[in-house]
């Protein structure tokens, strides 16, 4: 393996400020710093978030250490997210393995926890899953912006096309494991289609999973927006000429489309049987946890 740069932390499990608003995560939990995916839309890249070396993944240097003592000093158990910032099932982590055993540790301490990917990698540990589940709320999301593998490749060309994402589900959701879609982002004049909508909702039920969650639009602010035209300009000409004439410097760009869309993705949802709105993804995978991690999770 390549030498491995690592960043200093003090802290990595924090507490977050409205569980209720985001998939009920109680603690946000980033183990790794920038990702190799190279999405060409990842809001991470914006200037705010002040890594100049996003695309690439640098491990936080005594992250098991960190966070076993940032678990051991929580009073109250809560679910523990990971995946906003950087994917934690990365191509380091085949080798290092910090998103395992943070699970692992994540189990001993009796927590939930809540997993954001683009990798098939995460059923690799479908086994500690399994056992934190045994305990504590556990639900795993699948990012997929495009049902197209060929697509997915110039979005995304770096990691697992939408089929082998779904594969994984597949055997997620078989031993257990709640599982869905995260439909982010919504990438207007590019995926904003009825077909690619439909197609993704039913490979997500054909793979076993609950719930499909979206926006049904893209967010971009500075830093992230000049690479995402860069890469529109070379992939699908004169399209980011469309974005400058429709949204300019907006943050939120929602398609053109998208009432149509929202009707399409509900009333497939409903006739699918997948969960679609915040509320209800989260009751339904904390439910079942007796009346003391009820009391603890709501």
């Amino acid at each position: 393996m390549d030498k491995v740069d690592y960043i200093t932390a003090k802290n990595i499990v924090f507490k977050t400020t409205a569980p209720d608003k985001w998939f009920g995560i109680d603690y946000n939990m980033n183990i790794y710093r920038g990702c190799s995916h190279g999405c060409i839309y990842c809001d991470s890249r914006s200037d705010c978030f002040q890594n100049t070396d996003f695309d690439t993944v640098k491990p936080k240097e005594n992250a098991l250490e960190i966070i076993r003592d940032d678990l051991r000093r929580k009073v109250k158990k809560g679910v523990v997210g990971t995946g906003a910032m950087s994917d934690p099932y990365n191509p380091l982590e085949e080798k290092l393995n910090l998103t395992r055993n943070s699970l692992e540790l994540i189990n001993a301490f009796g927590f939930g926890v809540s997993l954001t990917t683009k990798s098939g990698l995460i059923a690799r540990d479908a086994d500690i899953l399994r056992d934190i589940n045994s305990h504590s709320p556990v639900i795993v999301k699948f990012s997929v912006s495009s049902a197209d593998d060929e697509l997915c490749k110039k979005l995304e060309p770096n990691v697992f096309g939408a089929r082998e994402r779904f594969s994984a589900m597949r055997e997620l959701s078989e031993r257990g494991i709640f599982c869905g879609v995260m439909m982010i982002p919504i990438l207007p004049f590019v995926t904003d289609n009825e077909d690619n909508i439909v197609q993704i909702l039913r490979m997500a039920r054909e793979s076993g999973a609950r719930f499909v969650y979206t926006h049904m639009s893209m967010t971009l602010r500075k830093g992230s927006r000049g690479y995402y035209y860069q890469q529109l300009d070379e992939l699908f000409p004169n399209v980011s000429e469309k974005y400058r004439k429709k949204y300019g410097n907006r943050y939120n760009c929602v398609p053109t489309n998208s009432k149509k869309l929202w009707g399409v993705f509900t009333s497939e949802c409903e006739r699918l049987g997948l969960l679609y709105d915040m509320k209800a993804i989260i009751h339904n995978y904390k439910a079942g946890y007796g009346s003391k991690q009820i009391s603890l999770f709501s």
